[in-house]
């Protein structure tokens, strides 16, 4: 029998681990910032184009490699950060598995501009699928510029698979953010499309944190510190009532490399218990040093997941230090009545020395000195009234036109009904017989039976119908607020609304300025309370960031879906006997009457045969 086992060739190998590493543009741009983190870069260029899928370019100034290096570089499991298998327990470097460059030339027209300081010369390499191209010697300023054309340009399946330039956009300024936060100490640029992204020079933590969502984010924040045998923790934590639906602004660092941690988000659940809503998540931006010898980052290539020695420590740690933090700075309430606030001491007044008071004496003063007298005005207390003649003419005339008057008057009587919806109420046919079972269900007579309806998935079908139409139409009717609403939202949250606009418009909503940290709203869809504004749109945008649509028609359909769900008649609430009617007539005037927007059953029919059965 032939032997059948052989080694793969090297681009094929390649192209195999480029599966792992590089499953989107935005993983392109993790690997080769890191790398520049690596190098000891103080400044580092992000330049993208068509999110990431022309074009994505690194510039950094750090040491630079040689020729030799340069070179290498591209070999698989060639790198400079471990050299025997000891340092993989000892990692302080961003990469170490020698998998990044060559998994990216693989698959993409790779050119490397790079120079040492001691070199008075550079090089520079062109790498198509694998193949060098070119290698020569250029004049290169110190630093390394990775630029990275035609991602996927040798395998069309996998360059299908990406999503449009919005959303590969939108991972990329995720990755960005997160690469941005762990190392507040060095400058970065992000340009996309010729445009400029940020602009955030080297700064401390807190302001890096602030440059990047938005002025307002500062005054969300309470500081965390504490440092133990095991772990230093620090960082910040959002106040619980900025506390959102979505999850854009949870961030964990361990030894400065980003990770996810389930474990540890369930942590801050717990510190943040009672003083935010069911369903929201808390902001938090926290940096945990451990040492690397308890830490296992090598579980999976993207190396955000990890493992750490005692995770019950740190969990118990995590969650005790973020209380404390909440308690330090008057976040949570105290629950002590009795105490006094007045008598309590501040933490930075804690260790200050105890100044003795100064007492300064009035020598001027003297208590026997009688007071001046107080003039009470100028005519000496002899003021007396002026006569006002021809006063009872005013009173002529009044007995008998309140007598002719009381008699016509009429008072509205106010009647208020749990109606959710404000008219059309003579068209409703009230011969149907209706009735609300558990504030959940409606049921109603039919002629074979009765349907059972669930009151909150009728209501989602009816409202999906409406604004679908309406954005087809673009005839939205919008009520004008009488104070414009001014809601605060970070860069990447902004730039959803701004994508979302033209259909948020089409549906109701008006809006005015938008700036880079906030949105002015002045318009609202008639079925939307003031009051409700800001959920729905945290719901727009964190539906939005976990399905990205691509086209029109999806961002539509996904614009009515959301609004249909925040606005439709929730579970426990009681409907009058005309909402009843109105929303059974309205159910079974739509188009597809037998599951809501989200393919769940909206109502069940019991026939009159089901019931005899029941008597058998």
């Amino acid at each position: 029998m032939a032997d059948i086992i052989r080694l793969l060739p090297d681009h094929v190998a390649n192209q195999i681990a480029a599966g792992e590493v590089v499953q989107r543009p935005s993983s392109v741009v993790k690997e080769l910032m890191e790398n520049a983190i690596d190098a000891g870069a103080t400044e580092i260029q992000l330049i993208i184009k068509d999110g990431g899928k022309t074009l994505i370019q690194v510039v950094d100034n750090g040491k630079g490699m040689s020729g030799t290096d340069a070179r290498l570089s591209f070999e698989r499991h060639a790198t400079s950060k471990i050299q025997k298998a000891e340092d993989l327990f000892n990692l302080n470097t961003k990469g170490f598995r020698g998998e990044a460059l060559a998994s990216i030339a693989a698959i993409a027209h790779v050119e490397m501009l790079t120079k040492t300081e001691e070199d008075d010369i550079g090089t520079k390499i062109k790498i198509e699928g694998s193949k060098i191209v070119t290698q020569e010697v250029v004049v290169a300023p110190k630093g390394t510029s990775m630029l990275v054309k035609n991602l996927f340009f040798n395998i069309p399946a996998r360059r299908n698979f990406l999503k449009s330039d919005q959303v590969e956009y939108r991972h990329i300024a995720d990755e960005f953010h997160r690469i941005a936060l762990a190392h507040p100490r060095v400058a970065f640029n992000f340009y996309n499309n010729g445009s400029d992204v940020f602009q955030l020079p080297g700064n401390d933590f807190r302001k890096r944190i602030v440059h990047i969502f938005g002025r307002k984010t500062d005054e969300k924040l309470v500081p965390v510190e504490e440092e133990t045998q095991v772990v230093k923790i620090s960082g910040y934590i959002q106040k619980p009532e900025f506390a959102k639906k979505s999850r854009g602004e949870q961030f964990f660092f361990a030894n400065n490399r980003f990770i996810k941690s389930p474990y540890l988000h369930h942590a801050i659940l717990g510190a943040f218990e009672g003083l935010i809503r069911p369903g929201t998540h808390p902001g938090y931006f926290l940096s945990l040093e451990v040492d690397p010898g308890t830490i296992d980052i090598n579980i999976h290539p993207t190396k955000t997941e990890v493992k750490f020695d005692d995770e019950h420590t740190l969990y118990a740690m995590l969650k005790s230090t973020v209380k404390h933090s909440l308690g330090q700075f008057n976040v949570v309430p105290a629950l002590d009545f009795e105490q006094d606030q007045n008598l309590d001491t501040p933490y930075s007044y804690k260790n200050k020395t105890v100044d003795i008071p100064q007492v300064v004496v009035d020598s001027s003063f003297n208590p026997f000195e009688t007071a001046q007298p107080v003039k009470s005005n100028t005519n000496g207390g002899n003021y007396k009234k002026p006569k006002v003649d021809g006063w009872e003419n005013l009173y002529v005339g009044l007995e008998t036109s309140a007598d002719s008057g009381a008699s016509h008057l009429e008072f509205e009587s106010e009647v208020v009904n749990s109606s959710i919806f404000d008219n059309e109420k003579e068209a409703v046919d009230h011969s149907t017989t209706t009735f609300q079972m558990r504030k959940k269900y409606i049921i109603t007579t039919i002629k074979s039976g009765m349907v059972v309806i669930n009151q909150s998935r009728a209501h989602q079908r009816v409202l999906y119908e409406n604004f679908l139409k309406n954005i087809t139409i673009k005839e939205a009717v919008s009520q004008q607020l009488l104070f414009p609403l001014t809601l605060s939202f970070s860069t990447s949250e902004i730039s959803i609304l701004r994508e979302i606009k033209e259909n948020l418009c089409t549906v109701g909503f008006v809006f005015g300025e938008i700036s880079d940290d906030g949105v002015e709203i002045s318009g609202v869809p008639v079925l939307v309370v003031e009051s409700e504004v800001q959920m729905i749109m945290e719901q727009l945008i964190s539906d939005f960031q976990q399905e990205v649509p691509g086209d029109s028609f999806s961002q539509s359909d996904m614009l009515a879906k959301t609004l249909a769900k925040t606005l439709s008649v929730k579970t426990g609430e009681t409907l009058d006997e005309f909402s009843q009617v109105k929303l059974v007539n309205d159910l079974f005037a739509c188009k597809e009457t037998t599951l809501s927007p989200f393919n769940k059953k909206v109502y069940i029919t019991v026939t009159e045969n089901d019931i005899e059965r029941k008597f058998i």
